[in-house]
């Protein structure tokens, strides 16, 4: 069976359909052969209104293909085999053992058009018919008719099958696409909560700053106005890199954000001097939990010192605060599922030594 550029059956089915008419020539020729006028006419009349009624039900056939059902499909489908066996008896005086071959056609129609269950019977009585009457009828012989009628049938029912068999192909590969595109929605959500939730934390804080040194230190305002704006323009950049993909993370320049970060919300810091030692497929999650954790420091714990610890394969955060993190956060979801991603796990939670929190983050070395 044929498809479109779109997966689906042709549009022109029925011109496929209409060129297995050509095996109609042999009741024609026999009907041309006939002496009474009467069947000779009845019969002729009989093939094209039977060709024709072939065709419509196959262009209904394409609404099965495409699984659009008609109201009442089934039962005018019946109608329309029932004509067909009606043509099929007209030709049957003039063309004689010739019209049986109408037989093939309705079994194969009947084997796409209607349920199974129904199809399925309606063939083996169309194949015993067959066989029956070329050896109880006088003067009619075996063509292999009923054996025409078996193959097309299977024939009909394999295309039938296969057809629907691709459909379902259709329909898994539209919902693995749908699952993809909310996988990638949701991968930019949590990406954009993590480097906005940052960006924004770092700007209120340097805001605040400003403008209470704007009576106090009017230089130093100055810089920290001039670093919102550069914080303004790294987080549009960002976002604009995550939305097309290409949204790149660095372990060193999170620490050197944290260092920043946190002095500007006048917590002390002790961060790790370098992250040589830390394999290059841990970098970019160490550097988002390094983000996260820093920025719930400085939006909800109060903490007055906070202390990084990287290792190869864990890194850890913990401050002082009052362990005022929101746990059950998008942005604590969304390193869960970084670092599951790769095997490790997640800790957070109120520190057990001292008040405060802590964040770790470890992955199989």
């Amino acid at each position: 069976m044929a498809m479109t550029a779109t997966g689906g059956p042709p549009r022109h089915g029925w011109l496929f359909a209409a060129v297995w008419l050509f095996y109609l020539t042999g009741n024609v020729q026999a009907l041309l052969h006939q002496p009474t006028t009467l069947w000779r006419v009845t019969g002729l009349i009989s093939v094209v209104l039977f060709a024709a009624a072939y065709l419509y039900l196959v262009a209904r056939a394409r609404l099965i293909r495409r699984d659009v059902r008609p109201p009442r499909h089934t039962p005018h489908t019946w109608l329309g085999i029932a004509a067909l066996l009606a043509l099929f008896a007209a030709q049957v005086p003039g063309a004689g053992d010739s019209a049986l071959t109408c037989l093939v056609y309705i079994a194969a129609l009947a084997m796409v058009n209607l349920p199974i269950v129904q199809a399925a019977p309606l063939a083996v009585i169309l194949f015993a018919g067959a066989e029956i009457s070329t050896r109880t009828v006088d003067g009619w012989t075996d063509g292999g008719y009923g054996l025409a009628v078996l193959l097309g049938s299977l024939a009909t029912y394999g295309i039938r099958t296969a057809d629907e068999r691709r459909r379902g192909l259709v329909a898994a590969q539209k919902e693995l696409s749908e699952r993809a595109v909310q996988d990638e929605r949701a991968r930019i959500a949590a990406d954009l909560h993590d480097i906005l939730g940052h960006s924004l934390t770092v700007v209120t804080v340097k805001a605040e700053l400003a403008q209470r040194l704007l009576d106090v230190d009017i230089d130093r305002a100055r810089a920290e106005l001039a670093d919102l704006e550069a914080l303004a323009r790294d987080a549009l950049a960002d976002v604009r890199a995550t939305a097309m993909g290409v949204r790149g993370i660095s372990l060193p320049g999170e620490i050197a954000a944290a260092r920043e970060a946190l002095a500007a919300a006048n917590v002390e810091a002790d961060l790790p001097g370098a992250a040589d030692e830390v394999p290059t497929r841990n970098r970019e999650l160490f550097a988002w939990t390094i983000r996260e954790a820093v920025t719930n420091v400085v939006r909800h714990a109060h903490a007055h010192h906070v202390e990084v610890l990287l290792a190869p394969a864990s890194v850890e955060i913990v401050d002082d605060g009052v362990g005022g993190h929101p746990v059950g956060g998008q942005g604590l979801a969304g390193l869960r599922r970084r670092a599951e991603a790769l095997g490790g796990k997640l800790v957070a939670g109120t520190r057990t030594d001292r008040p405060g929190f802590r964040v770790r983050v470890e992955v199989p070395t």
